[in-house]
């Protein structure tokens, strides 16, 4: 496994182009309980770009000011007013941009197919790691770090949870994205307004200092790798939609139904091929991608079913006992009135499925699948 020292080498504020218009955003009742959880970290893993390192971070500081100025909350700061409401006061304070050096790294031993853990030296390349969101009353709301690598570069992104939830985080990381690609003019703005289902009187009181966090990074953790191919998962999809008709094909094809899926790469002889004029071929195919295109059960949910199953099976629990699946689950259309699908903030929903170990793991991926998919869609 890769080994961890990075070289922090600089550190700036990056402010917003322009001056922002709005003054304070008040913390929904599905904002506040974030602030006892971490800072949200995503980042993009990039071969080295055809100029100097230095040209680049000109580069990325410019269009990060730029995106700034679409997402002025961000360049915020959190405050808490004497009558206990948490607000996000835009006063322009800018975010965190840090340049650093692990040069030490290449791509391939940081993204290598034969990795089973994620390497440690993930961690130095965000700041705020592990850092609580109630800190946001002293701490920039967002930081950018920007790591040089042997031969590519790591761009980490950290915010500040209470802020957003992971819809508008990859709203604003993929604006920053299309401004680095010179757009003049942005495709999906952010919707700052509060007059939402969210919007309450309630004040939710916090210990002096802040709350303690949610889920604590000091405890034991290892973050394994999995890999699951295309072929895999689009499998698992068919089968959790409980098709008869993918039976007769594993069985025509030498694989019999009780073969399990555990996200290895599988040669199956009936992978999706096209011809040269871009028509599916062979009947197999067009059974196939029939089946995916009328699946309910959606990729995601049939792994999710996949996870919770194997997940089960090794914990080697009582039957008796119940086991939990948590799902977060993206409010904005589920709601009536529906929610704009590009309200800035937290509008999600920890979803739990419950059922006993016996069931888990007597029934079919179908069931499992099923009860996620139940759950996760029916009105709330």
């Amino acid at each position: 496994m890769p080994s961890s020292s990075t070289t922090l080498i600089s550190k700036c504020t990056i402010y917003p182009d322009q001056k922002s218009t709005i003054k304070t955003l008040k913390l929904s009742v599905s904002d506040l309980p974030m602030l006892s959880c971490h800072y949200i970290q995503k980042g993009v893993l990039l071969t080295s770009p055809p100029y100097s390192f230095d040209d680049l971070l000109t580069f990325l500081k410019q269009s990060l000011s730029f995106t700034l100025t679409h997402f002025p909350a961000l360049a915020g700061r959190l405050i808490t007013y004497s009558d206990g409401y948490v607000h996000i006061l835009c006063n322009d304070s800018g975010v965190d941009f840090i340049r650093a050096k692990a040069k030490h790294h290449s791509i391939n031993n940081l993204v290598s197919p034969s990795l089973t853990d994620v390497p440690n030296c993930f961690k130095e390349f965000f700041t705020f790691d592990n850092t609580i969101s109630y800190s946001g009353h002293f701490k920039p709301l967002a930081a950018v770090q920007v790591t040089e690598l042997a031969d590519g570069v790591f761009i980490g992104c950290t915010v500040n949870h209470a802020v957003t939830d992971g819809a508008s985080f990859w709203n604003f990381f993929n604006t920053f994205a299309e401004i680095c690609k010179g757009v003049k003019k942005i495709s999906k703005s952010p919707n700052f307004s509060r007059d939402t289902v969210f919007n309450s009187p309630a004040v939710l009181q916090f210990p002096d200092g802040g709350p303690k966090v949610t889920f604590s990074g000091d405890e034991p953790l290892r973050e394994r790798v999995f890999h699951f191919s295309r072929e895999a998962i689009q499998i698992l999809k068919i089968r959790a939609n409980g098709s008869e008709q993918l039976n007769h094909i594993t069985k025509s094809n030498g694989f019999p139904d009780s073969t399990e899926i555990s996200g290895k790469h599988v040669n199956y002889s009936w992978k999706i091929v096209k011809t040269d004029n871009g028509l599916l071929n062979g009947k197999i195919t067009t059974v196939f991608e029939n089946l995916l295109k009328t699946a309910e059960i959606s990729s995601f949910q049939s792994l999710c079913a996949q996870l919770w199953r194997s997940v089960t099976r090794a914990r080697k629990l009582e039957e008796s006992k119940t086991s939990t699946f948590r799902m977060a689950v993206n409010c904005r259309l589920r709601l009536e009135p529906r929610m704009d699908p590009l309200y800035f903030g937290n509008a999600i929903q920890s979803i739990p499925t419950v059922a006993e170990v016996g069931e888990i793991l007597s029934r079919d991926l179908r069931w499992c699948a099923d009860l996620l998919h139940k759950n996760v869609d029916r009105p709330r």
